[in-house]
């Protein structure tokens, strides 16, 4: 099958090896000379014959907004679109709605896997028509793991359930690694544990915790045991707090993904102002010791 990439960054460009890898015709569009097949989106159509099927895979927002908004200015009736990025889902109503005045199908794609799908294949969320999804399936059983389709594809419902589903898979991820991370902590914080790279991975076979990601953790740790060459900020690309939001508007307790997106938030300030004020408060009401500022040697 033949297929339109846009988008070949770190996950783009190891989803076009892996679909050429199963035999699918790739052209892909990045406007990085040095990985692109054509020059220009309309390029890209011209080298495709109709009826197209195009992937975007650009960062989510304004970017994937001027994609769909150009590809529905080169593509023609009857082409589809599936956007892959982590567009918010109701971004998906609005692009779905733009193509179909062209007569394009459109299909949101929740996409998971990251730099390890080029081996593992990719766990799959696909929102939109029967009829859309059936006609990209050669290339949903491409990219997806080895085995059971539905153990890594799943066609969520319409327009927006796959990247909805996809915004969820992503909050849960931000619980687990908080988790993961809270644990190794205390662990490090015992003297009586001498080996707590050891004993994180003794949990990754035959425990109840094992999961790919402890797998992950215990492999950073063999890569910088202390973790002297990273920082603790850490970023959230905008899934978690979407998901935060979700639960708010539908009135479900999300205790666990909450706090790990605030967590996120903290990592980010060297010195809280609200713990700056909590320890001000003990002082206060109940004589507690304030830990002085550390100021400059150098003034």
């Amino acid at each position: 099958m033949q297929i339109g990439l846009v988008g070949l960054g770190k996950m783009g460009f190891n989803m076009r090896e892996r679909l050429r890898a199963h035999g699918h015709e790739v052209i892909g569009y990045d406007p990085r000379p040095e990985v692109t097949d054509v020059a220009s989106l309309s390029e890209l159509a011209s080298a495709l014959a109709a009826p197209r099927v195009v992937w975007v895979m650009v960062p989510a927002g304004k970017i994937t907004q001027d994609t769909v908004e150009e590809l529905s200015r080169v593509l023609e009736p009857g082409d589809l679109v599936i956007d892959g990025g982590n567009s918010r889902y109701t971004d998906d109503k609005a692009h779905g709605e733009l193509l179909a005045t062209k007569s394009i199908g459109y299909l949101d794609c929740g996409v998971s896997g990251g730099v390890w799908g080029l081996e593992n294949g990719y766990g799959l969320m696909v929102g939109g028509s029967e009829s859309d999804v059936a006609r990209a399936l050669p290339i949903f059983d491409a990219l997806r793991p080895e085995g059971e389709r539905a153990d890594g594809f799943v066609h969520a419902g319409p327009v927006g359930a796959g990247h909805y589903a996809k915004m969820i898979h992503n909050g849960i991820e931000y619980g687990l690694m908080q988790a993961y991370a809270e644990g190794y902590e205390l662990l490090d914080a015992e003297d009586l544990v001498t080996d707590v790279h050891g004993v994180l991975r003794a949990w990754t076979k035959g425990t109840v915790v094992r999961s790919w990601l402890l797998d992950l953790l215990v492999k950073a740790l063999d890569e910088d045991p202390e973790f002297s060459e990273i920082s603790g900020y850490t970023a959230d690309s905008g899934e978690g707090r979407w998901t935060v939001h979700e639960a708010i508007d539908h009135a479900v307790p999300a205790p666990v993904i909450s706090a790990a997106l605030f967590a996120r938030f903290a990592s980010r300030q060297a010195d809280s102002p609200a713990m700056k004020a909590v320890s001000a408060l003990r002082n206060q009401f109940g004589g507690h010791a304030v830990k002085p500022a550390e100021t400059d040697s150098g003034s």
